[in-house]
């Protein structure tokens, strides 16, 4: 056996992951048909521009969440918790990074969405993507965490994420995470906020239509609520209403 040091590069998802224990979490998940998304890709990439199926969903969930405040919360507290509801909307976007040679998993906070484009998410995705974790002001908060003692980087961690009225600027109000890049059809993950929604790969699958099975491209996509926050039902609401969303794009 060899040991090594915890790599400090990781330190803030060990702090994540010991917030998120009080969490009480319940998964759903359904099946998207993607044909809009993929006909929105194409024209998107005939036209110059990029759109990314993760902007779709951000996009989708936000005008959704927007109008369920029950599911756009956060609580804080343990016998005698606080539920806030937000009337701005912000996602939580995680991103797979490179820091000093080291594969890590960071976020970005896309904020405002309540009255944000579809063009305005991706712009903020790809700015987001393109960003140095070394340098980039974005990730100035994770480099202040790994400077400071372990303990002290802990509490200052717990402080932050027990502000309620900062959740929309730190965490946001919602979480989208993927592994869509590679031959996964879905997951579950929490990611620190009431509603997270998992985005697996597009494939081609059968589907009824019309009497009639085709082949059409297909969408895993999962939900966990915090049953502390929301029950089943609204969950279940959420999560239907932004797959007809995403099966019903325009663009």
């Amino acid at each position: 056996m060899t040991g090594r040091p915890f790599p400090p590069q990781r330190r803030h998802t060990l702090f994540f992951l010991d917030q998120i224990r009080d969490f009480s979490p319940v998964f759903l998940d359904t099946e998207v048909d993607a044909t809009a998304i993929v006909a929105g890709r194409e024209r998107a990439r005939r036209a110059g521009r990029r759109r990314s199926v993760v902007s779709y969903v951000v996009h989708a969930a936000a005008g959704v969440l927007a109008k369920h405040p029950e599911a756009n919360a956060a609580i804080h507290g343990g016998l005698d918790p606080v539920v806030a509801s937000y009337d701005t909307v912000a996602a939580k976007v995680t991103l797979d990074k490179t820091w000093e040679g080291r594969r890590v998993v960071l976020a970005t906070v896309i904020p405002g969405l309540e009255s944000a484009s579809l063009a305005d998410v991706q712009a903020h995705l790809d700015r987001a993507a393109a960003a140095d974790p070394g340098t980039a002001e974005e990730f100035a908060g994770i480099r202040a965490l790994r400077r400071l003692p372990w303990g002290e980087a802990l509490d200052r961690f717990r402080e932050a994420a027990g502000l309620l009225d900062r959740r929309p600027a730190i965490t946001g109000t919602f979480s989208v995470t993927s592994l869509g890049h590679r031959a996964v059809d879905g997951f579950h993950s929490v990611g620190g906020t009431t509603i997270t929604l998992g985005v697996g790969r597009i494939a081609d699958r059968p589907v009824a239509r019309g009497g009639a099975v085709v082949i059409a491209p297909v969408m895993r996509l999962s939900l966990a609520f915090d049953h502390r926050v929301i029950d089943g039902a609204e969950a279940a609401d959420v999560l239907t209403e932004i797959k007809d969303a995403l099966e019903a794009y325009e663009e």
